[in-house]
């Protein structure tokens, strides 16, 4: 997996609340989370931040004014 520096997490990557929704996918085998938007139409996933600590997930959802997110396994 990739790590995001801090400074480049800010730059918000375009979310279409029409098109995508807010996701966290993680893994069953490893517990890894992945923060990101998946499109409703296709499916595709857009990965944004990698999740290790509640505190990521709460910055997560500050940039992208998010209140709701769902766990996919």
């Amino acid at each position: 997996m990739f790590r995001i520096k801090k400074e480049e997490r800010n730059k918000n990557v375009p979310f279409d609340p029409e098109k995508q929704y807010p996701v966290i996918r993680a893994s069953i085998c490893t517990g890894e989370k992945v923060a990101g938007f998946k499109d409703k139409a296709g499916g595709h996933f857009m990965e944004i931040m990698l999740i290790r600590t509640p505190e990521d997930l709460a910055e997560f959802k500050r940039l992208y004014g998010i209140t709701d997110i769902k766990t996919e396994y």
